[in-house]
């Protein structure tokens, strides 16, 4: 039997350097559709090529995790041809941002322990009918996007190693043209020479941390998003949208 070749996972942008799918992961009671949830970096260095790129993937939702600061040093070049809902929910305000960036662990602290109820708010999004075809980015794509993208995985029955093994790809991409990436993530944020390699890496002992806080928060990814505004009809939906 001829097989069928598989999607890419990392999606060549020009303008970007960390957008990738997440399809193809096994999940409860299947695997992730291929082209209906994507993560990537920064949109701000679009060029016509990039939009047409994205144009192809019929997007219905592109959330922006930024700081309105970042969006404002930054503004997106997703430009209004290509039709999907925009929404920006930033996680962090600007002052959270410039406090704890110096430290990875730190983020991922905060955000689990003071931003719930925005993390639930951004995922109902994607609940929402017609959510689905998707998109998050923040400015690098890695910890912000990275923490989302990990409770969504979670929440629909992938396994935290896969989860982990998804966030450190972030590493090999960011930090494949390390100068150029940096340059611009440091550029987007403002964060300057406060951002190192260091903190463009995503070992995975991250992540696995942050899960298990939000577990030790509520029990269970799920019961973590119910108890910050989602309903069991939105997990149920986004089961339903995500797995196949």
């Amino acid at each position: 039997m001829r097989s069928i070749p598989l999607p890419d996972r990392h999606i060549a942008l020009p303008g970007t350097f960390n957008l990738r799918d997440l399809g193809g992961y096994p999940a409860s009671g299947g695997t992730v559709r291929w082209r209906t949830l994507l993560r990537s970096d920064g949109l701000h260095r679009l060029d016509d090529s990039g939009r047409a790129t994205l144009a192809g993937l019929n997007l219905r939702t592109v959330i922006d995790l930024r700081t309105h600061e970042e969006c404002q040093l930054a503004p997106s070049a997703l430009g209004d041809a290509l039709g999907p809902l925009r929404r920006h929910v930033p996680v962090l305000n600007t002052a959270a941002f410039n406090t704890l960036a110096p430290e990875l662990s730190a983020v991922y602290r905060y955000m689990v322990d003071e931003c719930g109820t925005t993390i639930a708010a951004i995922v109902g999004c994607l609940c929402a009918p017609g959510g689905l075809p998707g998109l998050i980015h923040c400015s690098a794509g890695k910890d912000r996007t990275g923490l989302l993208v990990a409770l969504i995985l979670a929440a629909i029955g992938v396994d935290d190693d896969v989860i982990a093994a998804d966030y450190a790809l972030s590493s090999n991409y960011l930090l494949a043209e390390p100068t150029a990436a940096m340059r611009q993530v440091r550029a987007s944020t403002g964060l300057g020479h406060r951002l190192d390699l260091n903190l463009m890496g995503s070992p995975p002992e991250i992540i696995i941390g942050a899960l298990a806080r939000v577990r030790g928060h509520a029990g269970s990814v799920a019961g973590y998003l119910l108890r910050h505004g989602l309903t069991a009809a939105d997990l149920d939906m986004l089961q339903a949208s995500l797995v196949e």
